[in-house]
């Protein structure tokens, strides 16, 4: 059957990506990011790759950290901290 799915199927670019700024206070369970594999959960953040959430009340910051002595890569991590 061609044509089933509809617009389930579609994937629309304004779904994706981060969801909430720095230093910005967020509650237990908020969103913080959307299908995207740019930010890895740091302190008081957890979910996969895909989804991360914040597991308490706080204020949303950044933090830079290189990879290991195989890549250069730098990997952003978002942490939240505790109020």
């Amino acid at each position: 059957m061609i044509g089933v799915g509809g617009v389930t199927h579609k994937h629309y670019q304004e779904t994706k990506g981060l969801k909430i700024t720095g230093g910005e206070a967020v509650k237990k369970g908020a969103i913080l990011t959307r299908e995207g594999d740019k930010w890895k959960a740091g302190l008081n953040v957890g979910g996969k790759n895909a989804t991360l959430r914040a597991l308490c009340d706080g204020t949303v910051y950044f933090s830079v950290k290189r990879g290991t002595y195989r890549t250069q890569k730098r990997y952003t991590y978002i942490n939240v901290k505790a109020k």
